[in-house]
Formats: structure tokens, C-alpha cells, sequence
């Protein structure tokens, strides 16, 4: 063994991304910080929202292209001055009250919103991946979103247009978070990190970050991993911390693990429109559990009787091996 080498053992552990929720948050959540939370009505990191919640950070720039319950939750917690978004609602099921209070009257106090088109925010994260300076898109013409966010600019494309003019082109800017989370269904414990379902702007976001905490229902082996690479949507060297969080995308569901919490999504619109309401609901949920855990066990059974899933199996695929 040379001088440089390391014992397996030691080779393992300079692997091991695992921390625990609370250790994660502290650790890459700061205040002040650009936070994106992705996962596009499958997989949303609500559980790490939470936790941001319970540890009390403050002044966050709060990136995610579908605003839901959990920036409700996050308003609500004081956690969140400015909002980047391409879409606010309680996904088809209703209004989110604080949002909405602090967008059409500024109470309890103002919020700041920076509003993008979907396929905008997707070049935004594709710009920040690959450290570009812009991103340029022709959907914009027509809209009136470039007259309420600056933004969204326009530059003349160095080449001629479909008419052999010059072409005054759209284009917007990279999106850079200091940390990017996502939850998942699995990954090792180095972070390779595999999604089936909605996949979303998880690996971009993830890319475009500084720092990436991904989320997942279960840590599984090296060898589980392997042995289907390309349901692997995020290496291992984009990844700064692993938690494994079972249930952590509730409300919203994680494929082949738990259906969506329709009758959560239903009464959010009740909760979070009542200020008392919401502020007794965030004091017994959030501020008054431990962690996820303790907001799972007053679910109370709810994942066996209304949440399961049966089984869809795919196919196996043979990748094939050298004889």
C-alpha cells in the first residue's frame, strides 16, 4: 500500500454524506441565503421546510418554480423576505392565505416577488448549471412579464433572425443558490442520487447551487445503485449532504412510496386562510414536533390506511456484463 492509499475502511467514510435533517439545515442553511427548494408536485423537500422553520433562519430568498404550501408554511414560520417563482397556489386545490396576505396587502408585512414564466425559470436554472452569464428564450414575446420584472431583458442575438435581420432576443439570468434542496426516492451514502416519476429541475437546481442537500425515502447500498445507473439523475459529486427522511415529501407524494395527501391539500386553503388558524396549526405541527418523525407520528396511521401504494414494477433492464 503506498503512502497516499486508504485503508477501505477510511475510503468508505471520506464517501459518507449522511447527516441527520437537523445537521443538514444547520450546517448549509443560513441567514440570508438564496434557498431553492425543488420538486415539481412530486417530491417536494416539505420536511426540510420545516425544519428551516424549527431552526429559525430569517431574510431567506426562497427560489422554487411551483410556490406551495411549503413557502406558505415557510411566510408563515418568518423565515422568507423574497420569493423567486413561476407559479404560486395550493396546487390545484385552493389559495395559500399568507402568501397572498403578504403579496396584496403587505401583512403582516410585505413580501418581495420576482415572477418568471415555468419554461423561464427552467433556463434560469439551466444558465446558473452551466455558469452562464444568460439564457436567451423567445416565449416571452407577447407577455407582459417583462413589464413587471426588469430582469427579463432583451439583447440583439449576434445572428440573424428567421428573416436574416438582427434579433432582438429575450433573455434572463443564471439563478446561483447558496444551497439547493431536493428530496428523492434513494441514494447512496456517497449522494448518487436516483428519481423515478416527475423528475422536474432537480439536477439543474441542484447544479446551478453552491451547496446541495438532497433529501430521500431510503439509503440504500452501493450495489442498488449500480445496478441501474441511469436512474441515477445526480452524481454523487454534485451532492454536499445526504438525509435519509422517510415520508419527508408529505403532502405531495414520492412515486412507488406514498400517494398525495389530497385532503391535506383541500383543508390548506381553510388553515392558512384564518391568521389564528394557521398560527395554531404551525405551533402544534411545526414548532410544537421535534422533527419529521414526531410530525409523522401524529399522522397517526394516516400513510397505511389512506396514503399507500401497491406495487408498479418496470421491467428489468440487462445492461450486460463482459464474459
Amino acid at each position: 500500500m503506498g503512502p497516499d492509499a486508504l485503508p477501505a475502511e477510511a475510503a468508505r467514510s471520506a464517501r459518507d454524506k449522511t447527516m441527520e435533517m437537523r445537521e443538514a439545515i444547520n450546517s448549509f442553511v443560513h441567514d440570508g441565503d438564496t434557498v431553492c427548494l425543488e420538486g415539481f408536485t412530486h417530491l417536494i423537500p416539505t420536511a426540510a421546510g420545516h425544519e428551516i422553520i424549527r431552526q429559525g433562519r430569517r431574510n431567506l430568498t426562497v427560489v422554487r418554480m411551483t410556490a406551495d404550501i411549503v413557502v406558505d408554511q415557510m411566510l408563515a414560520g418568518g423565515c422568507v423576505s423574497k420569493l423567486v417563482s413561476s407559479f404560486v397556489g395550493n396546487s390545484s386545490a385552493g389559495s395559500l392565505g399568507e402568501l397572498r396576505r403578504r403579496i396584496e396587502r403587505g401583512v403582516p408585512e410585505p413580501l418581495e416577488f420576482e415572477e418568471y414564466s415555468h419554461y423561464g425559470m427552467v433556463c434560469r436554472y439551466l444558465a446558473g448549471a452551466q455558469r452562464l452569464p444568460l439564457y436567451p428564450l423567445r416565449s416571452y414575446a407577447g407577455s407582459d412579464l417583462p413589464s413587471v420584472n426588469p430582469a427579463i431583458r432583451k439583447v440583439t442575438s449576434p445572428y440573424a433572425g428567421p428573416d436574416g435581420e438582427p434579433e432582438q432576443i429575450y433573455v434572463v439570468p443564471p439563478v446561483n443558490p447558496d444551497v439547493t434542496i431536493v428530496h428523492a426516492q434513494r441514494a447512496d451514502r456517497a449522494g448518487n442520487t436516483q428519481v423515478w416519476g416527475l423528475t422536474g429541475v432537480q439536477a439543474e437546481a441542484v447544479f446551478a447551487a453552491r451547496r446541495a442537500v438532497v433529501v430521500v425515502e431510503e439509503i440504500v447500498a452501493d450495489e442498488v445503485v449500480r445496478s441501474d445507473p441511469n436512474r441515477t439523475v445526480i452524481p454523487a459529486h454534485a451532492v454536499d449532504a445526504v438525509v435519509e427522511c422517510p415520508r419527508g415529501a408529505h403532502p405531495s407524494f414520492a412515486q412507488g412510496y406514498y400517494d398525495r395527501d389530497n385532503a391535506f391539500y383541500r383543508s390548506w386553503s381553510h388553515i392558512s386562510g384564518d391568521p389564528v388558524r394557521l398560527k395554531n396549526w404551525m405551533a402544534e405541527w411545526i414548532h410544537g414536533t421535534r422533527d419529521h418523525a414526531e410530525y409523522l407520528a401524529k399522522l397517526q396511521g394516516e400513510f397505511d390506511s389512506r396514503l399507500a401504494v401497491g406495487e408498479a414494477l418496470s421491467l428489468p433492464v440487462n445492461y450486460g456484463r463482459r464474459l
